[in-house]
């Protein structure tokens, strides 16, 4: 059960959300590192790399579009839903900016539209050869191969690969203005959304966590309801819009 929020959350104009994949899991796609995280005897960490696609793109591929018929057949819950309702009332009042670890685009089917995927993409290619990148829903062949004749590869960063400092600043310049920062669903395993809470509650935001479980953000947050997104966060924005007049 939420508890009652206090009532500086009425004042609250500007809003950054940090999102993993516990919210996802909810819609039936498995974790990165879960018990869905083997397939046929490879650890996800050793095909999602720049080596592994040069070494095999047909097996990587293989991999991400195995990844992606799961992601076309899931659909967003509720907390994806809740998601697009705040930012309705935010951007109509202040701001709103989701930034989300997830690459399987359920918050875009929801609704949501002021997003960074610092993660990137599964619906979007890159040629290795020419740099272009555009959507591709479906594959005609696997590896797909650009116009330039290049091999294309997921939009996705890779481990060993930098984040974009362009997507970075976008990100940070939100918070600095963030009056709170949401995070839903996310471990604290990958360093990044860590340190994006962290600046947060620096520049003087409140930080509430939801999550199952005790995570890296825990420390950092104000608050931490713990219980699955689909239910926690629409009770959450519940008690919120009672406060606001």
């Amino acid at each position: 059960m939420i508890v009652p929020l206090p009532e500086r959350f009425a004042e609250f104009r500007h809003v950054v959300v940090i999102t993993g994949a516990g919210i996802s899991a909810e819609s039936g796609i498995p974790t990165f590192r879960g018990e869905g995280g083997l397939w046929r005897n490879y650890r996800a960490e050793d095909l999602a790399t720049p080596s592994a696609f040069r070494k095999d793109p047909q097996l990587v591929w293989e991999w991400y579009e195995m990844r992606r018929e799961i992601c076309r057949q899931a659909e967003p819950n509720a907390a994806h839903q809740t998601l697009v309702e705040m930012e309705r009332h935010f951007r109509e009042i202040g701001s709103f900016l989701l930034v989300t670890q997830n690459v399987d685009g359920l918050h875009r089917r929801a609704g949501n539209e002021n997003i960074v995927e610092i993660h990137g993409s599964i619906w979007r290619v890159r040629c290795t050869e020419c740099g272009r990148e555009c959507e591709r829903l479906h594959l005609d062949t696997v590896p797909p191969h650009c116009s330039c004749g290049g091999v294309e590869r997921p939009a996705v960063l890779w481990f060993g690969e930098s984040y974009d400092s362009i997507v970075l600043e976008t990100v940070r310049a939100a918070l600095e203005k963030a009056d709170v920062c949401l995070v839903i669903g996310s471990s604290g395993q990958v360093s990044l959304p860590v340190a994006l809470a962290r600046e947060a509650r620096r520049s003087g935001a409140m930080v509430v966590e939801v999550n199952l479980e005790r995570s890296e953000f825990s420390d950092v947050a104000d608050f931490s309801f713990f219980d699955k997104a689909g239910s926690a966060l629409p009770e959450l924005w519940a008690s919120w819009r009672k406060l606001i007049r």
